[in-house]
């Protein structure tokens, strides 16, 4: 990691889900920004607006108040502008998804993660880049176990409770939970619900796997041992620590791991769930490391 003298020109953007959810954690983080440096503020009201806010900084420094999907989305936007090696980020943690802001080492709690915008200091970190262009900040497992399915319908970006989005979405998603959340064996094979004159085909519990899992071209575990997960994590030692778990078959089989750059997943349809978003299906993703690849600002 390499430290960066922080700009005292800050964009601040603030996700219209965090203002809905604790509009008072809003406020005061806006309050010690605003006291501590020359502040603009945003209040974008959909994936279009975040966008142009963060296309229209200018020299000014970002940072995000939202959940983990509000830093993911921005990450990804600068990545898709090319602009990650020129243009670091601050987060303020706002949001019901917060795990990956508390891996990443970003203070929980307005006034602190304020505090740590204004006198931290920036750290490049690693990030995996798939070959659809997407990034993972934390870690991606297969499969997504206990992850809801993924609707898309254009109000994903900004979550289910974006302005617009309808109410069958959320009527759907709800739905989904409330069935993941069942014991196993309530539910078998597919299940087809109807929300609002529309049918869900929700998919049965992930079970083993055969896939094939290459390291920088060394063939980790192949098709003719099933596994249990697979799990990819950047940031180790300037590579990406791969863990699969076997399918035990008696006695407890040991993880297989391995560290390395390049890392391909092939073989029968599967969903992998990256940092707070479930993909898929895929019957092949490859994932590579940019060491320093991103910057965040975090407490010195």
């Amino acid at each position: 990691m390499t430290e960066v003298a922080a700009s005292d020109q800050l964009l601040v953007v603030i996700d219209p889900v965090a203002r809905r959810h604790d509009g008072e954690s809003v406020r005061i983080a806006k309050d010690v920004l605003s006291a501590g440096a020359a502040t603009k503020v945003c209040l974008p009201e959909g994936p279009e607006e975040f966008a142009r806010a963060l296309a229209r900084r200018g020299a000014r420094r970002p940072v995000v108040v939202g959940d983990d999907r509000t830093l993911l989305r921005a990450v990804s936007l600068l990545h898709r502008q090319r602009d990650l090696a020129v243009c670091g980020l601050a987060l303020v943690p706002v949001g019901a998804s917060l795990s990956l802001a508390r891996a990443l080492g970003v203070p929980i709690g307005a006034v602190a993660a304020a505090r740590a915008v204004l006198d931290g200091v920036e750290r490049r970190l690693d990030l995996l880049v798939d070959d659809s262009d997407g990034v993972v900040l934390g870690a991606l497992r297969i499969p997504p176990v206990g992850s809801p399915v993924p609707v898309s319908d254009g109000a994903e970006e900004m979550g289910a409770d974006a302005p617009g989005a309808h109410p069958w979405l959320r009527t759907c998603q709800s739905l989904v939970r409330t069935l993941a959340a069942r014991p196993a064996g309530v539910a078998s094979g597919r299940t087809r619900a109807r929300a609002w004159g529309r049918v869900v085909s929700l998919p049965a519990g992930p079970g083993p796997s055969r896939l094939r899992v290459e390291v920088d071209g060394v063939t980790l575990v192949d098709l003719d041992q099933p596994v249990e997960t697979v799990s990819v994590t950047p940031g180790v030692s300037g590579g990406a620590e791969v863990e699969v778990r076997p399918v035990s078959v008696g006695a407890q089989a040991s993880p297989l791991r391995m560290v390395g750059q390049r890392v391909t997943v092939s073989g029968a349809d599967f969903r992998y769930r990256a940092d707070s978003v479930v993909s898929g299906p895929v019957r092949t993703r490859t994932w590579t490391v940019r060491e320093g690849g991103w910057g965040l600002t975090l407490p010195g």
